[in-house]
């Protein structure tokens, strides 16, 4: 059904590449400014997206094996992903029992007891409290009760997706719309990590508006690579979710061959959005394709944020290809740093001046509409009803 659906949309690119025409919302959307800067808004923003919504919290890859964690923050929560014995994924507060320490550092590894720095407290990767420090001596309590705090977890796609809050359902299949049968079609999971790089950069929303915008390639990345790629996009949409892709010329190379000689990997092409806070482009490095996914999370307040580039390959690179990628990351850091996010902190600076009252995303700019019309509503909707409807009522959209 996936590649029926991706064929679809390239019959429905090939056509506009051809006649020269790009797919417009029916207006121009007008962004209240206040909505980029004012901490009220943005701590309601934290509450109900970000500690309501399913995360993309790492990925199978990086787990790839029992053992294997990750430890990472979010909204500032500490969490702590494993891999079971048993194989299944786990996400629990990083946070231990005893006095409430952080038990890892942030980033990745294998281990089969996570101790905590303080007291020597230990856990295994199930999140069972195995360990106590001179236990006679400390009281009697009984370590079943007092584990690791989990988290919801859910791992679909390659994707490790997880929640904020203890006890919360995740909801996944109604967050997802439908899109997981779409981003299967990556191949995610039989990818490789062959590195990752973080950057500041400016409000968690100035940031991810730029990853939903073809429309400044051309002119913002005039020094790097714009000048190869088209500013039109075109928009798919499963819910909040979305799929960027261009009606430009080079998708007419290929455009003649029988439909059956389409591969997955020239019709699922484009960059694949995960609300409220990835992105995942795929690009080629001395001839193996590989993926970007940049996962994006607010700062510490309304005007900052950080977002992780996560490679992934979907080969064993060799040390030639290694050196390759690691220009390639270079170059992509340089990219975001100086271009993207060094232009987004100046324009969340003169935001705050509230000289202006609504920013506008033009009808070429429906993906940024639809974007800010989850925000509204996700903020809107109080309790967990509320919620529920918002993503009940997400429609899968194609543009025409």
């Amino acid at each position: 059904m996936s590649r029926e659906v991706l064929v679809q949309l390239a019959r429905r690119t090939i056509a506009h590449a051809r006649a020269g025409t790009v797919p417009q919302a029916e207006s121009v959307a007008q962004i209240p400014a206040s909505n980029y800067v004012d901490p009220d808004r943005w701590q309601l923003e934290i509450d109900r997206i970000f500690k309501r919504v399913p995360l993309t919290l790492g990925f199978s890859a990086e787990l790839a094996e029992p053992g294997a964690y990750k430890a990472l923050e979010v909204a500032g929560v500490p969490v702590l992903l494993t891999r079971g014995a048993d194989g299944a994924v786990r996400s629990f507060v990083n946070m231990c029992s005893h006095r409430g320490a952080m038990i890892m550092e942030e980033g990745t590894g294998t281990t089969r007891r996570f101790t905590c720095p303080y007291h020597a407290w230990s856990y295994d990767p199930e999140g069972s409290l195995v360990g106590i420090l001179d236990r006679d001596e400390f009281g009697d309590i009984d370590p079943s009760c007092h584990g690791l705090t989990a988290l919801p977890c859910a791992e679909r796609s390659g994707i490790i997706f997880g929640g904020l809050t203890p006890g919360a359902e995740l909801h996944l299949d109604e967050y997802l719309c439908g899109y997981g049968e779409m981003l299967e079609t990556l191949e995610l999971a039989d990818c490789t990590v062959v590195g990752s790089q973080s950057v500041e950069g400016p409000g968690w929303k100035v940031a991810y508006d730029g990853y939903l915008d073809f429309y400044h390639l051309p002119i913002l990345h005039k020094d790097t690579f714009g000048p190869d790629y088209s500013n039109k996009a075109i928009y798919d949409a499963w819910g909040p979710h979305q799929r960027v892709t261009s009606p430009d010329q080079r998708i007419l190379a290929w455009a003649d061959k029988p439909e059956d000689e389409w591969t997955l990997r020239r019709i699922n092409s484009g960059v694949w959005t995960i609300f409220p806070h990835i992105s995942i482009a795929r690009f080629d490095v001395d001839g193996g394709p590989m993926f970007m996914i940049s996962q994006l999370f607010p700062g510490t307040d309304a005007d900052s944020s950080v977002t992780t580039q996560h490679f992934l390959a979907t080969f064993d690179p060799t040390p030639e290809q290694q050196e390759a990628i690691a220009k390639q990351m270079e170059f992509l850091l340089h990219v975001v740093r100086e271009e993207d996010y060094y232009t987004g902190k100046r324009l969340q600076r003169a935001l705050k001046t509230g000289t202006k009252s609504h920013v506008m995303f033009g009808r070429n700019e429906a993906g940024g509409q639809r974007f800010h019309g989850f925000v509204d509503a996700l903020v809107e909707a109080e309790g967990p009803e509320e919620y529920l409807a918002v993503l009940s009522h997400s429609e899968t959209a194609f543009q025409p």
